[in-house]
């Protein structure tokens, strides 16, 4: 009998916020506070669409829109405040539905996974403990890569820190900025409808899957490669 190559196990790249935990508006009220606070008035919805983004991407792409000029130190001052109004904010921050069950079953079926973020290890890092994780969980955060999202970089680094080659990895996410950065990994893209963004959106940004939470996606591993019955 001739023999086949097998496929390889499947690997899943997750992104934090809005994928695994529920922290999205707790981040767009930090940045909206940072922003007050040099006398920027900016509406919640602009906000919320660059959610997902670095840190100093986002800073850029709403000062454009705005017309607005800062100094690099300014960004820098205003990336700090944000930090710090999210901190006050933590104690509100909840997984999503099902989001440690699923890695938990992830592990126990021996699929890697790591989680890629664009946040700073110092607010990333809280999540550990909400998810039931140990400190040693494979999490990449922007503290540890040269660019953000939408580059590559995040999810690249997250499939070395588990040694799996990108283009057998799934990335799932819950924003735009996610997916493009998926796709230039050459990693398929896993949409997830509790960040705020509509299905339409992910779907043609290269989600080949959509789920409404962690919860869902676990409910429909087996959609993804996941043998239930192994």
């Amino acid at each position: 009998m001739t023999e086949f190559p097998h496929a390889p196990t499947p690997a899943f790249l997750f992104d934090l916020d809005g994928t695994l935990i529920d922290s999205v508006y707790q981040h767009v009220i930090a940045w909206r506070q940072a922003l007050s606070g040099m006398g920027i008035d900016l509406s919640v919805w602009r906000i919320h669409r660059r959610i997902g983004m670095s840190g100093g991407l986002f800073v850029s792409a709403l000062l454009r829109e705005t017309g607005l000029k800062l100094s690099r130190e300014q960004i820098d001052l205003l990336q700090v405040a944000h930090m710090e109004a999210y901190e006050r904010q933590a104690d509100s921050v909840r997984p999503l539905p099902g989001a440690p069950e699923l890695l938990a079953e992830l592990t126990s079926r021996g699929v890697p996974w790591a989680i890629a973020t664009s946040g700073y290890a110092r607010t990333a890092r809280l999540a550990l403990g909400l998810l039931g994780l140990a400190e040693d969980t494979p999490m990449v955060t922007r503290d540890l890569v040269r660019r953000a999202k939408p580059d590559p970089d995040l999810f690249l680094a997250g499939a070395a820190l588990v040694d799996v080659d990108p283009a057998h990895a799934m990335v799932v996410g819950d924003s735009v900025w996610d997916l493009l950065a998926a796709r230039r990994a050459g990693a398929l893209g896993i949409g997830l409808l509790s960040g705020g963004y509509g299905r339409d959106e992910l779907e043609r940004t290269g989600a080949f899957r959509v789920y409404a939470d962690p919860a869902d996606m676990l409910e429909r591993l087996d959609e993804l490669g996941v043998r239930l019955d192994d």
